[in-house]
């Protein structure tokens, strides 16, 4: 086995999560090995990125680049789709009520990939090992990572961003409670004959959201969340058939559909670590947090984990793998992603359940979120930021 070479932090994940802990650690000053296989630029789903999280892309110097094929998201919709007793109605959050002129961007996930992982081989304090850990080494003054062929790598600090199986995590020695949800996700993009406004509409149905949000020109995105041998099934239609039945379940609001290529299917879960760190490790993105696709949350959620975790490592900036370093970082990360998790599995659950309390709850919490502006205005700051709706609330209440 040949000698570990010596870097300053590890960065295990060649997704989106990955690539950008990798460019926002060399901005704060760190060399950094990225371990993982070419960046995948074929995924069909997208990404709807919120303001901050549009900021911190800004300052990583990509967001320029991100623009020409993404959509601006001025207003999201929440329409109830059931067929129940008790029908929700509809809200509509829209960004200027909170003097912004747009949520965020829908970006397509191939065209973000390919923007960061420009950017990582392009930046000097990057040396990106294509190839896959075969072995974690949690030691006390490192962490030492064994790659395919022999050689090894190692370095203060591990950010394990390889994903919600991680093998970094499971080196770590963090358990991790999961759980089906028994919903899979048909993703796909769609033209349709009206314009869309750059409005987003989440329908809530009895299997899950089906999610349309705006692409550049007539056209959309679509996550349509329903039972894994449902989500089969549409998989396998033939084109003017699934775009009769996108068409339907959207009231033709859009207009004519017309289903684009590349259909993906993707089973949906539910997971949570009982920490966020340890032996050197820290989890970010899908390796820290795992939800259905509900309210835009996953990414950006990821993106705070990033932010977080390199502040604390310029504040340990001689050993930022130390113990009390990832201490603070678990303990800071924990009240939001708990807090977003729970959140969406309540809502989740919510439209799954046949029980009438559950129902009513939904329907008269989304009547008051239409109703009282206060309030809506506070549930949309809080969705692009933790702790800015309650900011703005007791400004209000100061004045």
């Amino acid at each position: 086995m040949e000698q570990a070479s010596i870097a300053g932090i590890l960065v295990a994940g060649t997704g989106p999560a990955g690539l950008i802990s990798a460019l926002a650690l060399t901005k704060a000053g760190f060399s950094v090995t990225l371990i993982g296989p070419p960046a995948r630029t074929d995924d069909r789903r997208t990404t709807a990125l919120m303001a901050p999280s549009l900021r911190f892309l800004e300052e990583l110097g990509v967001l320029g680049q991100l623009r020409g094929k993404a959509a601006p998201l001025r207003a999201m919709r929440i329409a109830d789709a059931t067929n129940r007793i008790l029908r929700s109605p509809t809200v509509t959050f829209r960004a200027s009520e909170i003097d912004e002129e747009e949520f965020g961007l829908n970006v397509p996930n191939g065209h973000l990939t390919e923007v960061l992982a420009s950017a990582v081989v392009a930046e000097p304090l990057v040396s990106w090992k294509t190839g896959l850990v075969e072995e974690w080494q949690p030691q006390e003054d490192r962490i030492v990572a064994r790659l395919e062929g022999g050689k090894t790598v190692s370095g203060l600090l591990a950010v394990a961003a390889d994903g919600r199986m991680s093998p970094a995590r499971a080196a770590a020695g963090i358990e991790i409670r999961s759980r089906g949800s028994g919903q899979s996700a048909l993703v796909l993009s769609f033209a349709h004959s009206r314009d869309h406004g750059f409005v987003s509409t989440e329908f809530h149905t009895e299997t899950g959201p089906f999610t349309q949000v705006p692409l550049p020109g007539k056209r959309s995105s679509l996550v349509w969340v329903v039972r894994p041998e449902q989500a089969a099934d549409l998989s396998m239609k033939d084109d003017a058939e699934l775009s009769r039945l996108v068409e339907e379940r959207m009231q033709s609001m859009l207009g004519r559909v017309e289903v684009e290529p590349g259909r993906q299917v993707y089973p949906l879960s539910s997971a949570l670590p009982q920490r966020f760190a340890q032996s050197r490790i820290a989890l970010v993105g899908e390796a820290a947090h795992v939800f259905p696709p509900i309210g835009a949350q996953g990414l950006n959620l990821g993106i705070r984990d990033v932010q977080e975790l390199v502040g604390i490592a310029a504040d340990n900036r001689d050993d930022p793998g130390a113990p009390e370093a990832l201490a603070d970082y678990d303990r800071r990360r924990r009240p939001d992603i708990l807090a977003r998790a729970g959140a969406v599995d309540m809502l989740n659950r919510s439209l799954l359940s046949n029980l009438l309390p559950a129902q009513f709850a939904r329907s008269a919490g989304l009547a008051l979120l239409g109703r009282v502006a206060p309030l809506r205005a506070f549930f949309m700051r809080e969705g692009l930021k933790t702790g800015s709706g309650f900011g703005n609330l007791f400004s209000a209440l100061g004045k």
